[in-house]
């Protein structure tokens, strides 16, 4: 059931190999792809939902979990919100740049900061889990099985960060109350297994 977004093909690099979906950067392409590398779970569209998966990254490595994914735009990422998943000091070191906390693994990416004072996160390489638990009365992310961090979707704090941050020049950003899962890629090494979805 898994696709690139906007299109029918699953793009080359993603590839399910001893039980795990992972993009490997190291596959050499005989063609170029010229679509998109984020994919969805096409099957069906989740409105209320408890997910939840294993994960790890290489060193430095990003990606994340949409969710309330609609087509048509030009990456979900426009559209959908996402848990972020990121190999946070690997990534500091290697751009030898200092991340904002609505960057970093478990967050709300760009709404929603870690609301822990200490968060578990294993370190690349090393598989972690996440779940991200939505309805319309809360949403909470847990990282390794602690919560960190809940908000109310829709809200008027909700509308507030959309409007003051990344999102104010993104209508359709978070406004979609059903729609797909997806997993990001951003050319970086990524691993996923034991993916679990449930309605609520």
């Amino acid at each position: 059931g898994w696709r690139a977004y906007n299109s029918k093909e699953m793009p080359p690099k993603w590839i399910v190999k001893d039980g795990m979906l992972t993009f490997d950067t190291a596959l050499k392409l005989e063609e170029e792809w010229t679509g998109g590398n984020d994919i969805i779970y096409s099957k069906e569209e989740f409105d209320n939902f408890e997910l939840s998966l294993e994960w790890k990254v290489g060193e430095g490595g990003n990606s994340g979990i949409f969710y309330h994914l609609k087509e048509g735009y030009d990456g979900p990422w426009q559209v959908s919100p996402e848990y972020q998943l990121l190999d946070d000091e690997g990534w500091e070191r290697l751009n030898n740049a200092k991340l904002e906390d609505w960057q970093k693994t478990g967050a709300d990416y760009s709404m929603y900061p870690v609301q822990v004072n200490e968060k578990i996160l294993n370190p690349a390489g090393e598989w972690n889990t996440s779940r991200i638990v939505f309805t319309e009365e809360l949403v909470s992310h847990y990282l390794n099985g602690k919560k960190v961090l809940s908000f109310i979707p829709w809200s008027d704090e909700w509308d507030q960060r959309k409007a003051n941050g990344k999102w104010k020049d993104f209508p359709d950003y978070g406004k979609f109350k059903k729609g797909f899962i997806g997993l990001q890629d951003h050319d970086s090494p990524v691993w996923f297994k034991n993916i679990k979805i449930r309605k609520l």
